[in-house]
């Protein structure tokens, strides 16, 4: 079979990306030949250009020509003009309504998880140590050390100890409304599926993020709270943040995982260090995997604003009520506004990275994102680190940023995340796994032992979107089911938790 050459979207595409680096003078399919070298994954042109024309991918207009482009030339980000955001007025909802029996069937309909009285069930079974305060995150690490040394050992049945440390709690405008964001990212974590429900939380005794903004009255008792300041000293702060531990571990011994359905699984997708090949595999993969968790009963969430501004119109065609459309128009004027207030607009998203990898801009990188989400019905939108009160595909707005977006989708519930990446990051989450696919093989071979699937048959034309995905949700299911280990877990790469903050600092 004669290898390709370029990969064509839709065909009103003026454009094409390129599966290999292409000598000049090589000829692809249409009979074109490339006037330049065009880098893999960048942009050839298919036809005569004219300046101020349309450029077309994925049947979408990228942006205009700044001058006149001739058939065969390499289409790189200097050489389109940005269109107009959309706008967010009075849009079409629900004209694309996929029914939930043309999804795709699941392969399986159950896995195996820690169930909890309400909400989603864990795929790990964790001590949770939230903090209300950055000034005490030396302590509860030396103290967590201590507790995976000393105790933990005792505890089989439980996974691990996670110390929730963020940058937040004091020398903020505590009152601001925004505020209000990272106020429900933590109160979230503390009640994060993987802790089993157990809370234990540890403050200074002087932060304006006191327990009663992350706890009801009932929960704050000697047996879930700790106040550092209240503690004479090292041995004496040790002593009870251990004892606190102990009483926490030995309830946590008693979880056991059981088979539970799919409708107790929530997860979430990503995108980090996207290239042109990630619309095209990885993420249709990951979306293919997605309609099969929503159409067996699942929650899948995905996210980033900036990277789906460009495409609002797709996704209120797939929202199932005005008030969702709504919803989602709300989070993208909010969103506007917050980068306005910067002095930025949403083409200051694409990295260096994206644009080596072929993304031209931000319109182009938006398109290639949505396709992660694959076509199920949108049911719900939430804002950044709310709880989802449905089950089935929801936006969760976050920032792109893949260290903010990933605790976000944490404080969401997510017990698994599938990371969707085509530059490589070494990127985890300590809460819950994090399944990283890429959307070339280059990647996989590059990083054998960091990627655990690669998307890139697809590209090369070896497997079908459906094919990948469907490996894809096995791979959910059995590292949601304790059955696998992703790598980044392997070797403990796990980020911080960077909360998202758009609150005043004092």
């Amino acid at each position: 079979m004669q290898q390709r050459l370029t990969i064509r979207i839709q065909p009103q595409d003026n454009v094409a990306v390129a599966v290999r680096d292409l000598p000049a003078g090589t000829v692809i399919e249409n009979g074109v030949a490339a006037r330049d070298p065009i880098p893999q994954a960048h942009k050839i042109a298919l036809e005569d250009i004219p300046q101020g024309a349309p450029i077309l991918r994925y049947g979408v207009i990228l942006g205009h020509a700044k001058k006149d482009i001739p058939a065969g030339s390499w289409v790189n980000e200097h050489m389109l003009d940005l269109p107009e955001s959309p706008a967010l007025d009075d849009l079409p909802w629900g004209t694309n309504l996929v029914p939930l029996e043309n999804l795709p069937d699941p392969p399986e309909t159950t896995w195996m998880g820690y169930r909890n009285v309400s909400g989603p069930a864990g795929t790990r079974n964790l001590l949770g140590i939230v903090s209300t305060v950055q000034c005490v995150a030396g302590v509860l690490k030396v103290a967590v050390e201590r507790i995976r040394r000393d105790l933990l050992p005792k505890y089989p049945h439980v996974d691990g100890v996670v110390a929730v440390t963020h940058p937040y709690g004091c020398g903020v405008a505590i009152n601001a409304p925004m505020a209000s964001i990272p106020i429900r990212a933590v109160r979230n974590l503390i009640r994060h599926p993987n802790f089993g429900g157990e809370i234990m939380v540890v403050g200074l005794g002087c932060e304006k993020l006191t327990y009663d903004r992350v706890l009801p009255p009932e929960d704050i008792t000697p047996e879930n709270v700790l106040t550092l300041q209240d503690c004479p000293g090292h041995d004496a702060m040790m002593d009870a943040i251990l004892s606190m531990a102990e009483q926490k571990l030995q309830l946590l011994e008693r979880r056991r995982r059981e088979e539970l359905p799919l409708s107790e699984l929530l997860i979430g997708m990503q995108c980090g260090g996207s290239d042109a090949f990630s619309g095209i595999s990885a993420n249709p993969a990951a979306g293919y995997a997605a309609d099969m968790l929503v159409k067996g009963g699942g929650t899948v969430l995905f996210s980033e604003v900036t990277e789906v501004r460009d495409g609002v119109s797709l996704l209120a065609a797939r929202c199932v009520s005005p008030a969702v459309r709504d919803r989602l128009a709300e989070e993208m004027g909010w969103y506007d506004q917050y980068l306005a207030a910067s002095g930025v607009g949403r083409d200051a998203n694409p990295t260096p990275g994206n644009k080596q990898g072929g993304l031209a801009n931000i319109v182009e990188k938006a398109m290639g994102s949505i396709a992660k989400s694959g076509t199920s019905p949108i049911v719900e939108v939430l804002s950044p680190a709310e709880m989802p009160t449905k089950r089935g595909l929801i936006y969760a707005a976050t920032p792109a940023s893949d260290i903010v977006c990933g605790p976000c989708q944490t404080a969401s519930g997510i017990g698994l995340q599938v990371f969707l990446t085509g530059r490589g990051t070494p990127y985890g989450l300590e809460i819950c796994p994090v399944v990283k696919v890429c959307s070339r093989n280059e990647l996989k071979s590059h990083w054998f032992d960091l990627i655990d699937i690669s998307a890139g048959d697809i590209v090369t034309g070896e497997k079908t979107i459906a094919e990948v995905g469907m490996e894809l949700f096995h791979f959910i299911l059995d590292v949601a089911s304790g059955r696998k280990q992703p790598f980044s877990d392997q070797y403990g790469f796990h980020n911080d938790m960077c909360i998202f903050n758009p609150a005043p600092i004092t």
